[in-house]
């Protein structure tokens, strides 16, 4: 066999081309990264005290306070669309996957899941003002959390079917030779196989909203004092960060960055805890 070498040596630079272009995109991406980490860091650490945690937003032109309120309205609007978009969404992939692969209803839903993976935030914040905030005429934290689940269900959807999808088939025909039904090997067989990759969908829905700000201005909008009452406008860190973020305070301003240091620090400690906990227990 004559090898052609003006060919070899042609792909060979294309493909050292092809790699140092991908090199060079990498070293980039990681430089941006570290140093927007470096700055969230660098101010936020500053800003971190035991106050943080026990004084609520000040007012303006005050010095000291904190951010109890909005940790605790934040966490509370977070874990309520989790609670709601978590059943939804895998079921809703489920349905797509195991029964409904092929059929009108499924390539409608996909359709309107990739719409609403699309769709701009701040078009889901307005759209749950205009059927759940003007209509009842007060801000809650109850809109709050269904603007922020009409983001987080199409990312738990979308990839529950994806990793559904790559469920080995014999795994299911092995369940179904054993007489078991077809909601028993959805629920109990091809879940839990793919349990890892649907943990991560759900972290990265928790992701996507720990940090959106638009839906929550025009549903949950804010609120100084403490209260936990989700009827109510309730305050929270998204909000606190934008407002405070601008403001011409520089008590507020480090308040802002403690802010977004916390939503960081925890939206990485979930991710980290999600990849040990579920590392070794799925295949």
């Amino acid at each position: 066999m004559q090898i052609d070498n003006a060919l070899y040596t042609k792909r060979r630079i294309a493909s050292r081309i092809g790699l140092a272009l991908s090199m060079s995109a990498m070293a980039i991406g990681l430089a941006v990264l570290i140093w927007i980490l470096y700055v969230l860091f660098s101010n936020g650490l500053s800003a971190l005290d035991l106050n943080l945690l026990t004084h609520d937003t000040p007012a303006p032109g005050t010095e000291g306070g904190g951010l109890r309120n909005a940790i605790v309205g934040s966490l509370m609007i977070v874990s309520l669309t989790v609670l709601v978009s978590t059943p939804v969404g895998i079921l809703a992939g489920i349905y797509l996957t195991e029964f409904g692969d092929e059929s009108k209803t499924a390539e409608l839903t996909r359709f309107v899941t990739d719409i609403m993976l699309s769709a701009p935030s701040i078009v889901l914040g307005l759209f749950v003002y205009a059927i759940a905030v003007a209509t009842v005429g007060n801000f809650s934290g109850y809109a709050g959390s269904l603007a922020l689940s009409l983001i987080a269900i199409p990312v738990v959807m979308r990839t529950t079917e994806n990793m559904l999808r790559l469920v080995p088939g014999s795994l299911r025909e092995a369940a179904f030779a054993l007489g078991a039904p077809r909601w028993k090997v959805s629920t109990m067989v091809t879940l839990r196989a793919a349990k890892s990759g649907v943990m991560t969908g759900i972290l990265l829905a928790v992701a996507r909203i720990s940090g959106e700000t638009a839906p929550l201005l025009f549903t949950a909008l804010n609120n100084q004092f403490f209260s936990t009452n989700m009827g109510a406008p309730m305050a929270n860190l998204p909000v606190v960060i934008f407002q405070f973020a601008m403001s011409p305070y520089d008590n507020w301003v480090r308040l802002a960055w403690a802010g977004a240091l916390l939503i960081t620090m925890t939206v990485l400690i979930l991710n980290i805890l999600a990849r040990v906990v579920f590392r070794d227990k799925v295949q």
